[in-house]
């Protein structure tokens, strides 16, 4: 019998100086509600009385699910398609950047129906995705002849295989969430990059939506990190954080449905202020950003 997972201490830091901060509710697919906590220690949050890991994928059963349907239904989503072929080139010309080895090897973590992968790869990179979603694999595999491994494939990694490790909105997703940390560090080369990509509640528009803000996304995401929870996270596993990155379509994506959660409709206008004033906010400080794209490099 599947049974939720109660935290009686921060699943990021291990405090157990946890409190309830408010309660959201899954507009995607149950529409129940779940209770965030947040940890005095190191002001990360959490999604309290989570599925298992063998529960949850019904929570992902839904067209609405763009990672892994890849639908274009509704104008919502055929802006994130528009979005999406504009930050995909940014996202390889920063890959690129970063990249110092000439073997270009890079390990796609929730690489979803493979839009990410696939650019990567015709820009010459040797690429491996692990999806565990059935559906996104097969729209990968018809889509771009991509053929991705289940998340077990992990676990038999050698170590210091890959130059680049990339998890575009994942972690967040991950049930072993230190399992994977270590992994990632012993499969990174000694020069390699990991780079994670996750919402931040610290934003503007996440106190301005509070538990309207689409990005819980509940019970998906298992935790919502701030600046000062990832670099908690990192150093715990010997990592530390080279560089913060802004993903500034962000704000104004997640303000359009956090609209249409607080209000039951699409309100554009309200949205874009929302969104400008985000990312007003992110230009004086990339930790402000809707989302943040850490950069995490291994401590010798």
């Amino acid at each position: 019998m599947n049974q939720n997972i109660h935290y009686t201490f921060c699943p990021i830091c291990h405090s157990n100086f946890i409190q309830p901060i408010f309660s959201a509710k899954d507009y995607s697919v149950s529409n129940a509600t779940f209770s965030i906590w947040e940890c005095q220690d190191c002001k990360g949050r959490f999604t309290q009385d989570i599925p298992s890991e063998s529960a949850i994928g019904t929570y992902y059963q839904s067209e609405n699910y763009i990672s892994h349907s890849d639908t274009k239904n509704g104008i919502v989503n055929r802006l994130y398609h528009w979005v999406r072929s504009i930050t995909l080139q940014q996202k390889r010309k920063f890959i690129t950047q970063i990249g110092t080895d000439a073997n270009k090897s890079i390990l796609d973590v929730g690489a979803g129906t493979g839009a990410f992968a696939n650019t990567m790869q015709l820009a010459g990179w040797k690429v491996t995705g692990i999806e565990v979603d059935a559906g996104a694999r097969q729209i990968a595999a018809s889509k771009f002849n991509l053929q991705f491994f289940l998340p077990n494939f992990l676990y038999q990694i050698p170590p210091e295989t890959f130059q680049i490790i990339t998890l575009w909105h994942v972690l967040e997703h991950v049930h072993d969430l230190h399992g994977y940390m270590k992994i990632f560090r012993q499969s990174l080369q000694p020069n390699g990059k990991l780079v994670i990509a996750v919402p931040n509640y610290t934003s503007y528009d996440a106190k301005y939506y509070q538990q309207y803000w689409a990005a819980y996304d509940v019970p998906r995401h298992l935790y919502h990190f701030s600046p000062d929870s990832m670099a908690n996270l990192a150093a715990q596993h010997g990592f530390v954080i080279q560089q913060y990155q802004s993903m500034p379509f962000d704000s104004f994506y997640v303000a359009l449905l956090s609209e249409q959660y607080k209000s039951g409709k699409s309100n554009f206008l309200n949205a874009g202020w929302v969104g400008i004033r985000s990312t007003f906010k992110m230009w004086r400080d990339t930790k402000n950003c809707s989302s943040v794209i850490y950069v995490l490099e291994k401590i010798n």
